[in-house]
C-alpha cells in the first residue's frame, strides 16, 4: 500500500495571455498505485521551457495540448523508490520526459531513461546542456543552419539556455556570431564570457539599426527563438542563400491566433531563403552524437552554460513568468527535491 501524499500542478483552465493563478492549481492527493513494469520516481529536478505555454493552449501545436484536469506536463530528473519494471531498480537515477509538474510521477520503465553521471558535470545539466536543450541547439545550428567558417550568425534570445550554447558552437566552427538578449547584463556575458562578436539589448536599443552597425556585410544564418519584430529585423537583412532555423517564437506565446511572419515574405523567393522550424523531439536520432561533441566541448573549456534554479514545485507558476519576463540566466529549472 502506498501512502505518499503526490504534491502537483493541474491546469484548471486556458490562459488568455500570461499564466495566472487562476489557470493553474496546486493539489496534493496519494501517489497511485504501481502496476505492472511501472516505476514510482520522486522528481528531483523539473524543466521550465517556453513550450509549456504552448501546451496549456488549444493551438495547434507539435504535441496534443494538456486538458483540463490534467497535471502540467513537463521533464523531470527522480530517483526510482519503488519498482515493478525490470529495467530499473530503488535507487537508480532517471529522466522522464513526461514526468509532470509534480512531486512524484508514476510511469511505465520503457518511459524512462537512466542517467549515468559524468565527471565533473552536475546531475542538472542533463536537463540543459546535455539534455534537450543541447540537443536543439545542436541540431537547428549543425543541420538545419549548416554553418560554414566565414558566415555570420545571429542568434535571439542568445542568453537563454539554447541561444548561449549556439553561439558558442558557431564559435567553434568558424563563424562571426551577433546575440540579441535583454539588458547590459546578459550581453556583456555573452561577449566577454561566451565569445560572441557583438551583442545587441533589444530593450535599449532599435534591433534593426543596430544590425547594421553589427553586420554590415547582412546575415547568413539566423537562430530564430523570439519570432515577432525582432524576427522581422534579422530576416529582412538575411544575404542570399541565407538560412533561418526556426525554433521558438516565445514573444507571440501569450497571444491568441495566428503567430506573425514576415512582413515581406517575397524576400524568401528573391533571395532564396531557406526557413525551416524544427521541434527536438524529431531528431532524438542525434542525441549521441550531440552528448559525444558537448561534452568533449565543455571539458576542452570551449562551452560554458548557466543554470538558474528555483527552490520549490510550489513556486513553479511564478518561475514560468521568468521565461517571459527574462528574469533568469541561462536554463530554468525547479528544484522539486533534494
Amino acid at each position: 500500500m502506498n501512502h505518499t501524499d503526490n504534491q502537483r500542478w493541474v491546469l484548471r483552465r486556458r490562459p488568455e495571455s500570461a499564466p495566472g493563478p487562476d489557470d493553474l492549481e496546486f493539489v496534493s492527493s496519494p501517489v497511485d498505485e504501481l502496476g505492472d513494469e511501472q516505476i514510482l520516481v520522486k522528481n528531483l529536478l523539473l524543466s521550465l521551457d517556453p513550450t509549456n505555454r504552448l501546451w496549456m493552449s488549444d493551438r495547434d501545436q507539435y504535441l496534443p495540448p494538456v486538458e483540463i484536469g490534467e497535471i502540467m506536463r513537463g521533464t523531470t530528473i527522480g530517483v526510482v523508490e519503488q519498482s515493478r519494471s525490470d529495467r530499473f531498480d530503488a535507487g537508480d537515477t532517471v529522466l522522464l520526459g513526461e514526468g509532470g509538474w509534480q512531486t512524484h510521477s508514476v510511469a511505465p520503465g520503457s518511459a524512462a531513461r537512466r542517467l549515468r553521471p559524468v565527471e565533473g558535470l552536475p546531475l542538472q545539466s542533463h536537463l540543459s546542456v546535455l539534455g534537450m536543450t543541447g540537443l536543439t541547439a545542436y541540431v537547428g545550428l549543425l543541420d538545419i543552419c549548416q554553418p560554414r567558417e566565414g558566415e555570420t550568425l545571429v542568434v535571439s534570445a542568445a542568453a537563454g539556455a539554447v541561444g548561449s550554447v549556439v553561439g558558442q558552437i558557431a564559435k567553434i566552427k568558424g563563424c562571426r556570431v551577433i546575440g540579441i538578449a535583454g539588458g547590459p547584463d546578459k550581453c556583456r556575458w555573452i561577449v566577454d564570457e561566451l565569445g560572441f562578436d557583438g551583442a545587441i539589448d533589444y530593450k535599449s536599443e532599435a534591433v534593426g539599426d543596430a544590425l547594421d552597425r553589427l553586420c554590415p556585410d547582412g546575415i547568413d544564418m539566423d537562430f530564430e527563438n523570439v519570432g515577432g519584430p525582432i524576427m522581422d529585423a534579422v530576416f529582412s537583412r538575411l544575404n542570399k542563400g541565407g538560412r533561418m532555423a526556426l525554433c521558438g517564437m516565445i514573444s507571440g506565446y501569450n497571444t491568441e491566433g495566428p503567430l506573425a511572419g514576415p512582413t515581406d515574405f517575397g524576400r524568401v523567393l528573391m533571395n532564396r531563403l531557406t526557413i525551416r522550424g524544427f521541434v527536438v523531439i524529431d531528431h532524438l536520432d542525434r542525441s549521441a552524437d550531440a552528448r559525444r561533441d558537448l561534452v568533449q566541448w565543455i571539458t576542452d573549456g570551449k562551452i560554458t552554460w548557466k543554470d538558474h534554479i528555483v527552490d520549490g514545485l510550489e513556486n513553479a507558476t511564478d518561475a514560468l513568468s521568468r521565461l517571459f519576463s527574462g528574469a533568469h540566466d541561462g536554463k530554468l529549472l525547479v528544484r522539486v527535491a533534494q
